[in-house]
């Protein structure tokens, strides 16, 4: 009896060691294998990552002097894009300066159209005293006949028509040249201007005529006299 079970004791002790040494035989295996795929997988990684990095060198090479090509390039191209700004300045202050000298030219051709405009006022203001000035005289040289003394006048006037021309003459030359009775001493020459111009064509003709002969400018003088009797007021 204690011997089978001395003997089954060990049959069962040798068990356990065999599935003890089994196992962590096979245990230990794994863990081999585990490592071995992770460190694969990590040289697997390497080697990827090598890969990238060698095909992205061999697509951009040379990548310092690349990128200091980016910054010349930039570089010049802001010097280009300031050369045309300054350029654009240049001309805009070139057309600016034109532009005041068009206004500057403008202002002194406007300047001197003031001043001939200005002068010809003056000489218009003149030229219009002067034309007043004149009617003014024309106004004070017209002979104007009253209505009271126009049938006075008309009757003296048919008296000289029936003298003859030359006895006439010598009274309308002696109204010129003597005196009023009145006070003033002013002549007659008016009043004998009004008589011939309500004498006969006829007889005033005749007696013109005799003036001329013996007194051409006292005949000249009445001629312009009776050019400027306005009528009967």
């Amino acid at each position: 009896m204690s011997k089978k079970i001395l003997l089954l004791t060990m049959a069962l002790g040798t068990i356990s060691f065999a599935g003890s040494f089994s196992f962590v035989w096979f245990t230990g295996k794994a863990k081999q294998k585990t490592l071995a795929e992770q460190q694969a997988a990590m040289e697997n990684q390497d080697a990827s990552q090598k890969d990238i990095k060698e095909t992205a060198v061999g697509k951009t090479p040379n990548y310092e002097p690349t990128t200091k090509y980016l910054t010349e390039q930039q570089l010049n191209n802001l010097i280009h894009e300031l050369r045309k700004k300054m350029q654009d300045y240049d001309k805009k202050l070139e057309n600016l300066q034109v532009r005041e000298q068009r206004l500057q030219l403008t202002q002194d051709i406007l300047k001197q159209d003031i001043e001939k405009l200005n002068n010809l006022q003056i000489e218009l203001a003149s030229i219009t005293a002067n034309i007043k000035s004149e009617q003014d005289k024309l106004i004070k040289s017209r002979l104007e006949i009253e209505q009271e003394e126009a049938n006075n006048l008309a009757s003296i006037a048919a008296t000289y028509d029936k003298m003859d021309s030359s006895s006439a003459s010598v009274i309308i030359s002696n109204m010129c040249t003597v005196p009023d009775s009145g006070s003033t001493g002013i002549s007659s020459f008016d009043d004998a201007v009004k008589i011939l111009h309500f004498m006969g064509d006829r007889t005033k003709a005749k007696l013109l005529a005799d003036l001329a002969s013996s007194k051409p400018e006292l005949a000249a003088d009445l001629s312009r006299r009776l050019k400027q009797i306005s009528g009967v007021n």
